[in-house]
């Protein structure tokens, strides 16, 4: 797969500031995340970092359907499918550490990331989002971590965020792979502002006009500047798709037993189109990755986001080698049957010990690929 990251740095009215800008440009995988790409976009992030002249970084997707549809799990599959073991495990370690450095550096960032996710936001490309610190959608976002359609589990921090919504939503969200719109994007607290496509050359030239030399918090500046577009963009929001249904997902959710939330969640009533999308997800989903989704949210609530980024580096290496996650991109992606054959055909019937073993530390602390992480 091909792919770059576009850097561009506008230069700011006083001649002095900039204003960075990196664009995602996949735009045949929209925008799906290459090793180079996860390459590229690190290495000048961290340059940015330390370049006192940029004030501000906006990361964007190229096209007008995406901002990032996910990991290159394309080339996933062919390491796992065409190589020796050993070289699989080698790829995976190399992919998935990579993508945790770069969504942990977004997080832990010293200056203001704006996120512009116009268009499709899932896998990966929430990894890049989530950890920005102004998270903008638009009347085009879909948002969603539609891992458990590919034998896969909410990973890029998704044991951070997803116990971070309310009650019982992240699990939902992990379990059906469900997307959300702009508006429920912003209920959800996934997102800060809601703007509309066209603002985004309104927001740079504001970015771009601003004294900087006189400003001492630069990410309360580009809040309000963001919070003054959205003044003009909310009445254009999309009909909330999750909201309607809030209170019975909480509900559904609410339970110590895996078997009984996925009764639940087929069980909410309502007829519409994204409710019962949900439910067919879960339905075809892989139960492993299920189980997996479930232990995060249940057990996982308190790690730190450095040690959840270690749990995650681990699982999918693991996820690598198990052969649920290989099935589910060749059925969905490869072949595109859509009728991946998992090891279980029921959450029921998934052996706890493989899960515990999905869980069990391949590396010791001290030889983890991310000891590092948050030091």
């Amino acid at each position: 797969m091909t792919g770059k990251v576009i850097f561009e740095e506008l230069v700011c009215a006083d001649n002095e500031h900039k204003v960075g800008i990196a664009t995602l440009d996949n735009t045949a995988s929209l925008n799906a995340l290459t090793v180079d790409m996860l390459t590229q976009l690190n290495n000048q992030l961290l340059q940015w970092q330390d370049d006192e002249k940029i004030v501000s970084v906006l990361l964007e997707g190229a096209g007008d359907k995406a901002f990032c549809a996910g990991g290159d799990v394309r080339a996933m599959y062919h390491a796992m499918h065409d190589k020796t073991e050993s070289e699989s495990q080698a790829f995976c370690t190399r992919y998935f550490t990579l993508e945790y450095q770069c969504d942990y550096l977004i997080h832990t960032y010293n200056k203001p990331i704006i996120a512009w996710g116009d268009g499709i936001v899932m896998g990966g490309g929430i990894g890049l989002y989530i950890g920005a610190s102004h998270k903008v959608v638009t009347s085009t976002s879909r948002l969603a971590m539609p891992e458990i359609s590919i034998g896969l589990y909410p990973d890029v921090g998704g044991t951070w965020f997803l116990n971070r919504l309310a009650p019982g939503i992240g699990l939902f969200l992990g379990l059906t792979g469900a997307s959300v719109n702009g508006s429920d994007a912003t209920h959800l607290k996934l997102a800060d502002h809601f703007l509309i496509a066209e603002q985004k050359q309104t927001l740079l030239e504001q970015l771009k006009d601003q004294p900087w030399q006189q400003v001492t918090d630069k990410h309360a500046l580009v809040s309000g500047l963001l919070s003054g577009l959205s003044l003009d963009s909310i009445r254009k929001q999309p009909p909330s798709q999750l909201v309607p249904y809030f209170i019975q997902i909480q509900a559904a959710c609410n339970s110590g037993d895996l078997n009984d939330v996925c009764k639940n969640i087929i069980a909410i009533e309502g007829m519409g189109l994204w409710i019962e999308r949900a439910k067919k997800t879960l339905v075809a989903g892989s139960p492993i990755s299920a189980h997996i989704c479930f232990r995060q949210l249940t057990q996982y609530q308190s790690l730190s986001l450095a040690d959840c980024f270690r749990l995650e580096l681990n699982l999918s290496v693991k996820c690598g080698a198990l052969g649920e996650f290989e099935e589910g991109v060749r059925a969905r992606l490869i072949d595109k049957n859509g009728e991946p054959v998992w090891r279980y055909k029921t959450i029921a019937e998934v052996d706890d010990a493989v899960i515990n073993d999905l869980f069990a530390p391949l590396w010791s602390d001290e030889e983890h690929p991310l000891v590092q992480l948050g030091v």
